[in-house]
């Protein structure tokens, strides 16, 4: 699983509507999907109000490309 912070709005399989600025938990395969539809993107370390984020990009990230165990 991983952590993404929503770009746009975004209704999981579930029917649970997800605003812009959201983060939320999604597996791979979503991930994907998310990212060609355009929904999540890569973040230079900021979050939507400008501070820090450990999402995709920022610094304390833990997922995919990661340098840290």
């Amino acid at each position: 699983m991983v952590y993404v912070m929503l770009r746009s709005e975004w209704t999981d399989s579930n029917g649970v509507t997800h605003s812009a600025g959201d983060s939320v938990d999604v597996d791979a395969a979503t991930l994907a999907q998310l990212q060609a539809q355009g929904i999540v993107g890569e973040l230079p370390g900021k979050g939507k109000d400008g501070t820090d984020w450990a999402g995709p990009g920022g610094t304390d990230w833990a997922g995919p490309g990661s340098t840290k165990p």
